[in-house]
């Protein structure tokens, strides 16, 4: 649960040396349309007769519901929204109806809606300022649960709806700032954890008959993520970190309490699931920035190989209810995912998408490379490098430092649109994990607490003095890109080194610490006083270094070309941020570009604004950084 100001874009790369990277003279370069040609589609939720899917596409420029008939990969619209972004979340059980979440303009108060295809949808959490999240069903499918912050904005109660008529009620009451994270299949054990600091949190077993509840996370710390109860509930299933430096996967008995561990390797456990019936066990592992996934036979913890995937990764699995079919998300750098259709009993495997704009050749695209260097301190810092396939030595080529949302996000491999935009236009991309990135061990992960802005952005310096000394990179034309936390970083950047980073890109990046602290939205309740305890709180002594962090008050510091992109809904970050940052840089005389999204919040959903915010970046870059004597610069 470190995951506060996350950007959502991410990528990654496999290992080698540094200058062996082989240069293509010829690449076609693709317009800003040609590549958000390329679709987005997620999902992959069967249907009663496992003859069809239901996904999310934003081929229209947003997210619909979307059905994919598997015999033939015909794909049909279910919603036809022109403004806001509709994800499903499953098929009612027996029937053709869909249960599919949606918020206004990027608020996050996002609703529960029953669609029954061809009809309006209905709402089924109609409060004006309710934020509801699905929650799955019970056994027989007949009920369905969720979590809702309306009897109380601050907290999450747990809620089961009657699929008959559609009416709720109350199951479990929150006023204790706990995370509902599990109910057991017969309704008589909820698990739940509590938030202690960003690296620490608790785990406890309730029991719903007797009102008892059992704390079953250590004293000494760690990090507990609850993931299935077993089909009799008589065990349940964790990851946690508890004595370790990475997490591992424990089975746990409520009758006798023992523990078992089930799964550890050298990279976090990410996640685990049970198939419907119990037959397999789905294993996730974050492997150095790399989603990996690992298949079992349940019953005797044999594991099953994946069929092979030409040129691609599993990103996640997703087995039907009679677990005879798999839906495989398969990605890639050069690639968005796509999805794989896989028959357990006949072995065969069968592609159902394809996302990638046809008028755009994967060659002509940049793979990544797992990099590692040497921070002021000695610490080994891990980042993923992109660069140009026309970067050489003899033609070198600008480049950005990219830092993650957070903080505690990280960045990992996948495809990014707008990443592959700007290296396809000749700037290479150096995404930093700076120490407090998650991924690699606790220790790395507590490393930038109550130091933020300090060594976690010195990290970024020396990722860009490693980005400088590469042959093919021109090592005066550097500059800093980042969303979110990221954002931050990047205005601290140019204010702290304005010798290092010759341009600063900030999406909606935090600029007033004290204030930003005392207004995240009421429903971050629970994970408040972690945040503090990592930032710092700003309604004590910790004000002073957080005044003094925060870009807001050294605007006068800024002398580097500036771009900022905000939206106007932002409940985290808010616009008065980037108001107040564009209108203090404005003063020094420093070229500053602002651009508001009117109907967006943290992060760009639509399709249309994406693209705005690539192509306004790329023409900054072209101008400050690229061609910066044609600015009056240099």
């Amino acid at each position: 649960m470190r995951y506060f100001f996350v950007l959502a874009s991410a990528l990654i790369f496999h290992s080698c040396k540094n200058n062996e990277t082989s240069v293509k003279k010829e690449v076609k370069q693709y317009t800003i349309e040609q590549f958000y040609k390329t679709k987005n589609i997620g999902g992959g939720i069967f249907n009663k007769d496992e003859t069809k899917i239901a996904v999310n596409n934003n081929e229209t420029g947003i997210y619909n519901v979307y059905e994919i008939n598997l015999s033939d990969t015909g794909m049909k619209p279910i919603t036809n929204s022109a403004k806001e972004s509709f994800f499903v979340n499953d098929y009612v059980a027996g029937t053709d109806n869909i249960i599919y979440s949606a918020d206004q303009g990027g608020n996050e108060n996002s609703h529960m809606y029953l669609l029954h295809p061809g009809d309006s949808a209905k709402d089924l959490t109609p409060g004006a300022k309710e934020k509801t999240q699905f929650f799955g069903w019970n056994k027989a499918r007949t009920i369905l649960y969720y979590t809702s912050n309306k009897r109380d904005p601050k907290y999450f109660d747990l809620y089961k709806m009657d699929t008959a008529s559609w009416t709720s009620n109350m199951i479990y009451k929150n006023d204790s700032g706990y995370d509902v994270s599990n109910i057991s299949f017969n309704e008589q054990y909820l698990l739940l954890t509590k938030t202690i600091t960003t690296d620490e949190n608790e785990m406890y077993l309730f029991d719903m008959a007797s009102k008892q509840m059992k704390k079953l996370s250590a004293d000494a710390g760690g990090t507990y993520n609850p993931a299935t109860f077993d089909l009799n509930d008589s065990s349940f299933y964790y990851t946690t970190n508890e004595g370790k430096e990475f997490e591992y996967l424990v089975k746990y008995n409520i009758a006798g309490g023992q523990k078992e561990k089930l799964f550890e390797t050298n990279w976090d456990v990410a996640y685990m699931y049970l198939s419907e019936n119990g037959k397999y066990r789905v294993v996730g592992i974050n492997e150095d920035g790399r989603n990996k996934v690992l298949l079992f036979d349940h019953a005797t913890g044999t594991q099953i190989k994946f069929p092979e995937i030409p040129d691609g990764d599993v990103q996640g699995v997703n087995i039907s209810n009679s677990e005879k079919n798999m839906i495989l998300t398969v990605g890639s750098d050069k690639s968005p995912n796509n999805l794989w259709l896989y028959n357990f009993e006949t072995q065969k495997l069968k592609q159902v998408t394809n996302t990638l704009n046809p008028e755009i050749n994967s060659d002509d695209l940049a793979k990544s490379e797992v990099i590692r260097f040497k921070s002021f301190d000695g610490v080994d810092v891990p980042a993923i490098y992109y660069h140009p396939l026309t970067a050489s030595k003899d033609k070198p080529v600008p480049a950005l430092v990219w830092v993650h949302g957070g903080p505690g996000g990280q960045s990992r491999v996948g495809y990014s649109q707008s990443a592959q935009y700007f290296l396809n236009h000749g700037y290479a991309i150096l995404m930093v994990n700076n120490r407090g990135s998650s991924g690699y061990g606790k220790t790395f992960h507590a490393m930038d607490d109550r130091d933020h802005g300090d060594k976690d952005l010195m990290d970024c310096v020396y990722g860009k003095r490693w980005l400088a000394k590469q042959e093919n990179i021109d090592s005066t034309k550097i500059g800093i890109y980042g969303g979110s936390y990221g954002g931050f970083m990047s205005l601290a950047g140019i204010i702290q080194y304005p010798n290092e980073f010759k341009i600063g890109v900030d999406l909606y990046g935090v600029a007033n610490w004290p204030r930003t602290l005392k207004s995240i939205p009421p429903y971050w309740e629970s994970f408040r006083k972690a945040l503090y305890r990592e930032m710092g709180d700003p309604y004590s002594a910790d004000s002073v270094r957080l005044r003094n962090i925060s870009p807001l008050f050294n605007t006068e510091k800024i002398k580097t070309p500036l771009l900022v992109l905000q939206g106007t809904n932002d409940p985290r970050v808010l616009q008065k941020e980037s108001d107040e940052i564009v209108a203090g840089a404005k003063k020094n005389g420093t070229p500053v570009e602002y651009v508001l999204f009117p109907d967006e919040g943290h992060g760009f959903i639509k399709k249309e604004n994406q693209m705005k915010a690539a192509e306004t970046t790329l023409k900054f870059l072209d101008k400050y950084l690229k061609n910066p004597q044609k600015s009056g610069l240099n």
